[in-house]
């Protein structure tokens, strides 16, 4: 790989990793960028979710105290999102692009809707529970079936995943804002490190290990950088920054495909 595009590669994966720590969708960054540089798709979606394994383990790392006493919701829901990132990289394998990605931009609306509209839904549940009472068991079935296939997504593509889980779980879940938000790391970054799994058994064929230790390189610091940085913001803000990303990706995956 040529010494330029190695350093536009770090620098996509390391914008990727800070993105991705914050709110999700780093691969609308390193995807196109590496399209750009001339990777064939499979490949650039294959080397390219590998790379940023190690981004999603720093940020989940950066938020270690926000996940503090929430161990038992994630081991209710990380084994979902097993299965589902399993079945989502093997369609990978196996199914045409079309088939899945003509349904990215409305999961990408359904992840913004919820988000802006979660806090309302959740305030909206409580007053019609018992105070102090645990989710209703429609919100706890719901959250687990759209683990599994927001899983499903991930290991298939992954852009806006992060976008996704977020309106998933700050419309289903309990917790403010910054604790979902590491939740969301830690099952992005397993999702990831599953789907990288069956790609090493099954696609190493499409495999480019320079983009895969040139994004790990960029998106190992960004994850570092983006935890730092979305553990700062304030709810409000973070919101935002949530639905510009998610509009911006929705976009390009629309109008610049």
């Amino acid at each position: 790989m040529p010494v330029v595009d190695a350093l536009v590669v770090i620098l996509a994966g390391m914008w990727a990793g800070t993105i991705n720590a914050i709110v999700g969708s780093g691969s609308l960054v390193t995807f196109p960028t590496l399209l750009i540089l001339g990777y064939p798709p499979v490949t650039a979606n294959v080397s390219n979710n590998l790379g940023l394994v190690a981004g999603g383990v720093t940020a989940s790392v950066g938020y270690r105290r926000e996940l503090a006493g929430h161990g038992r919701m994630l081991a209710r829901l990380l084994p979902l999102a097993v299965v589902g990132a399993a079945a989502g990289s093997l369609l990978l394998l196996v199914l045409p692009a079309k088939a899945f990605s003509a349904i990215v931009p409305v999961l990408i609306v359904f992840g913004l809707v919820l988000v802006v509209f979660g806090p309302r839904i959740q305030v909206w549940s409580r007053t019609r529970h018992t105070v102090g009472a645990s989710n209703p068991r429609s919100h706890v079935v719901a959250l687990m079936v759209g683990i599994v296939i927001v899983g499903m997504y991930g290991g298939y593509f992954g852009a806006a995943q992060g976008i996704i889980l977020m309106g998933l779980l700050s419309t289903l879940a309990t917790g403010d804002l910054q604790t979902l938000n590491g939740i969301k790391n830690v099952i992005g970054t397993l999702v990831n490190v599953v789907a990288a799994v069956v790609f090493l058994l099954f696609a190493r064929e499409h495999i480019d290990w320079w983009v895969v230790l040139f994004i790990t390189i960029g998106s190992f610091t960004g994850g570092v950088l983006g935890a730092r940085i979305g553990r700062r913001l304030p709810p409000p803000v973070l919101r935002a920054v949530i639905l510009v990303v998610g509009v911006v990706g929705l976009v390009k995956i629309v109008f610049y495909p």
